[in-house]
């Protein structure tokens, strides 16, 4: 097998575009030590690369989360501008309350306990701020699964293994139930014996790399901005995806409104690459 280790170090200070206050890494986030250290199987790691490699059929490349509006607007138009807006997303808006749902159905399914992973996807959904956020979250959670009951159907020898095939049965068919991403990553990684860690600093890996590469084609930035922003950003994702792993429901909550706004004013935007 091979380890990975996910850990950082420093903190990263600037301004919240989105609240007007410092955004210093509170000591809780702020990673200064190895975060966690997980053995992955290569076969784990492999499933792990793929189901989060912008080639799998989900359509991610389709949504900005309402960057493309805040672009638009003049509200992100630099490297400096766009890790701003993104260590806020990560810390104080979806990226934490995706990596808290994913962490909660991993360990929901690792249980088997379907009735938890239906309320999950139920919330997941509900949390939504917008139509095009709700759109941008089902639409893909819907494809993921679909995709992987296609082709990457888990060992059915697992309560989560078990669980996910019962959810597969009912993938077919126009009527079928919408699944939130974030929820539906954490049923998938549970039943392919993903680790924890792992899946929930992949999730937010790809999740900020896909918003970067909005970014890359609309501000636009050049691809070395992309990457160093992306560099910038590793700290936080850590600090994220630890504290995701210490939160539960009772922690779901997210102050990033000028993030929302601009996904509710996306939908009426006169020219626009994106769907949300």
């Amino acid at each position: 097998m091979v380890t990975v280790t996910i850990m950082g170090t420093g903190a990263i200070t600037g301004t919240n575009r989105m609240m007007g206050i410092p955004t210093a890494i509170p000591a809780g986030i702020a990673t200064t030590a190895p975060l966690m250290t997980e053995a992955v199987t290569l076969p784990a790691l492999y499933r792990l690369l793929t189901f989060l490699s912008p080639a799998f059929p989900i359509g991610a490349f389709t949504y900005s989360h309402g960057l493309e509006q805040v672009i638009d607007q003049g509200g992100v138009n630099s490297a400096g501008d766009l890790q701003v807006w993104l260590q806020d997303i990560l810390r104080f808006g979806a990226g934490r309350s995706d990596a808290i749902l994913l962490k909660e159905t991993f360990q929901a399914a690792g249980r088997g306990d379907a009735d938890t992973v239906e309320e999950l996807r139920e919330l997941g959904l509900a949390l939504q701020p917008s139509k095009e956020r709700h759109l941008e979250s089902s639409a893909q959670g819907t494809a993921f699964l679909a995709a992987v009951a296609g082709s990457w159907m888990p060992p059915s020898g697992t309560p989560a293994g078990r669980l996910f095939a019962g959810v597969a049965t009912g993938v077919a068919g126009e009527n079928r139930d919408p699944w939130p991403y974030p929820v539906v990553l954490g049923l998938v990684c549970a039943a392919h014996a993903i680790p924890e860690a792992a899946a929930l600093t992949s999730f937010l890996h790809t999740f900020t790399a896909n918003l970067i590469s909005v970014a890359v084609r609309v501000v636009p930035l050049g691809q070395s901005d992309g990457q160093k922003v992306l560099a910038a950003l590793e700290p936080v994702i850590a600090g994220v995806a630890n504290e995701a792993a210490a939160c539960g429901l009772d922690d779901l909550g997210s102050s990033t409104f000028l993030a929302d706004i601009a996904s509710m004013a996306h939908e009426t935007q006169y020219s626009r690459l994106f769907r949300s």
